[in-house]
């Protein structure tokens, strides 16, 4: 009895989603410019994290504030305020290490 009402909640469930692997990203048909700015930014981002890996320093940190700043103008774009909170925090995390790198602080 328990398993046959657990059977039918989860029919129940996977009828109300048509396709289990849709997102909810914009496409890039619907939004061809933040879908070029979400890869460009991301494809910025892995380079900069891979100057990190290697110790480029302070080379990581510009990647990673033009990285971060696309992402952002994405975030804003979409209307998604996670992403908005996740990069507008770690795009001041790394102007306050470029400031002291600047200043000489590093």
């Amino acid at each position: 009895m328990i398993y046959e009402a657990f059977v039918d909640f989860k029919t129940m469930e996977l009828k109300e989603h048509e396709n289990l692997a849709k997102t909810s990203t914009p496409s890039k048909h619907q939004h061809p410019l933040t879908w070029y700015g979400k890869w460009v930014s991301s494809i910025i981002l892995i380079v900069a994290m891979i100057f990190t890996a290697n110790n480029i320093f302070p080379y990581n940190l510009f990647l990673h504030f033009v990285g971060l700043t696309g992402w952002l103008w994405v975030a804003v774009m979409w209307n998604d305020r996670s992403l908005i909170v996740l990069n507008s925090v770690a795009l001041a995390i790394y102007a306050n290490g470029m400031i002291a790198y600047l200043l000489g602080n590093i």
